[in-house]
């Protein structure tokens, strides 16, 4: 017979909201009676485009070595995105699984019981939950209506409890860059660890990884589950000052990101053919998309777009378009995101004439 122990459990984790992950192919099928093969699934911002070939080639030649450990500090990944990143290897940790292990180890470095975590709201809803598993508590600070930051509003939530500053650039689900001017002030007038998740930053116009030469209390962490593909395989990587890489390291779970990962990672990184299709094809999709859908939709800088359905509301609406095939993401998840709103990922250019039908359809429909 098996029992419940909930006495075993840190009180913390009973007040962790559960995460909620956008609907698999495999669920819509299953609820609609839909066949598999004809979802499209838009719902949580991957490569319509698939992983890159070379990195395809690269988890086949490795597969059948699968029994031998990977590097304990992923020094190849790190050596390859040195080049890629323009900073030197040490300032660079590789990280898995995906942007949210980064995140994980940090919180276990820096947080504990009572620690604050700042964290602007409507954003990607992980930062709250390994602060919380520490023992920290979130502190949510509200954006502005059109989802900019107001860095007086977050320097005015820091206490002398406050450990780290999440922000979000693009910001997820909104699409919107984090201007470098608010960035500097916030790092300059904190003695927090300032953490920017740049997981988009390959399909925006510019990035923020460069303040990191220039402050100790700089972070940014980004991922290889969007503009690379590889979203299965999650794996993320970190840029840090030296002095962080080094205790990071010292508590890091050892051989965290796998060696399949790891030569999928160095494959991915050296075939710039992939990546720049990957990036042309969303920056024009999502231009598409704002032309085209029949409501209001947000400049993006993202793989996504942020779409506005009042006066309807957007579970309706995402269930409607659920039941033709389509895969979207309702934001009413998201902490303070409302109940409009709607993220649709960039697909091809087929799937994204297929969605902005469907909404048309939605609009008389709901």
């Amino acid at each position: 017979m098996f029992l419940s122990r909930p006495e075993l459990i840190k009180k913390e984790i009973f007040e962790i909201a559960e995460y909620v992950p956008g609907k698999s192919i495999e669920e819509i099928a299953a609820a609609y009676g839909i066949d598999p093969p004809s979802i499209i699934k838009l719902g949580s911002n991957e490569n319509p485009l698939g992983p890159s070939p070379k990195a395809v080639r690269a988890l086949v030649e490795t597969a059948p070595g699968a029994n031998i450990y990977p590097s304990a500090d992923a020094r190849e990944l790190r050596e390859v995105l040195s080049k890629y990143t323009g900073f030197p290897v040490s300032n660079i940790v590789a990280s898995g699984p995906g942007m949210d292990g980064l995140l994980d180890g940090l919180c276990r470095i820096i947080i504990e019981k009572g620690d604050e975590v700042i964290v602007p709201t409507p954003t990607f809803a992980y930062y709250e939950l390994p602060a919380r598993a520490c023992g920290g508590k979130p502190v949510f600070v509200r954006r502005n209506p059109d989802f900019s930051l107001d860095p007086e509003k977050i320097l005015g939530a820091v206490s002398p409890r406050t450990k780290i500053i999440f922000l979000c650039s693009p910001n997820n689900p909104s699409g919107n860059l984090l201007p470098e001017a608010d960035l500097r002030k916030i790092v300059e007038n904190t003695h927090a660890l300032v953490f920017v998740d740049e997981a988009y930053v390959e399909f925006a116009d510019r990035n923020l990884t460069g303040l990191v030469r220039e402050y100790d209390n700089l972070a940014v962490g980004r991922t290889f589950s969007k503009v690379f593909g590889l979203a299965g395989l999650r794996l993320g990587y970190g840029i840090l000052p030296e002095w962080l890489v080094k205790e990071y390291s010292r508590a890091a779970t050892p051989f965290s990101v796998s060696l399949l990962a790891l030569r999928a990672g160095v494959a991915a990184l050296s075939d710039t053919d992939h990546l720049n299709k990957s990036i042309n094809l969303a920056r024009e999709g999502r231009e598409y998309l704002k032309k085209n859908i029949p409501f209001a939709v947000y400049p993006s800088q993202a793989n996504f777009v942020l779409v506005d359905v009042t006066p309807l509301k957007a579970k309706k609406v995402s269930e409607n378009l659920m039941k033709k095939g389509i895969i979207v993401r309702p934001c009413d998840s998201f902490r303070e995101a409302g109940d409009s709103l709607i993220r649709v990922t960039v697909g091809t250019p087929e799937q994204n004439e297929k969605v902005v039908r469907a909404f048309e359809i939605s609009k008389t429909e709901v």
